[in-house]
């Protein structure tokens, strides 16, 4: 069996002080472009999850976060055809700022119980249970 590259990106579930969770839809042009995902990005060299997440989330969304206020909900790790990504997954609630479409996609703040009517990555799929149980247990962390 011949080897893939191992992407790391790291999301975020960002939650709103009505419990809804934010997706951005991927461009036209980008790779799974259409589908909703959670918000984040590549790590770069040298960099911890925390750290790319802030960095990503004021590129793509103009959202201020320090890295104390993300809080490690889950992760994915998920086979594609030409590469295996990896990737943690970080409850946010508090920010400054955005969220603002700062790349061309579009956002959507959606109810958890309505996670699973928005067309998504594969990878991203299986992380709708989790924040949905994160929400309805009522956790705040």
């Amino acid at each position: 069996m011949a080897s893939i590259p191992v992407v790391y990106v790291v999301a975020a579930a960002i939650i709103d002080a009505r419990d809804r969770v934010l997706l951005a839809q991927r461009p036209p042009g980008k790779a799974m472009a259409g589908l909703w995902e959670l918000p984040g990005g590549k790590l770069e060299a040298g960099e911890s999850p925390e750290r790319a997440l802030v960095r990503e989330l004021k590129e793509e969304l103009d959202m201020t976060v320090q890295a104390d206020a993300l809080k490690p909900l889950t992760f994915a790790s998920h086979a594609y055809e030409n590469f295996h990504l990896v990737m943690p997954v970080f409850v946010c609630r508090e920010w400054t700022g955005g969220p603002a479409a700062l790349e061309g996609q579009v956002l959507a703040w959606a109810r958890p119980d309505d996670l699973f009517e928005y067309p998504a990555p594969e990878a991203d799929i299986p992380l709708f249970s989790g924040i949905q149980k994160h929400v309805r247990d009522g956790q705040r962390t």
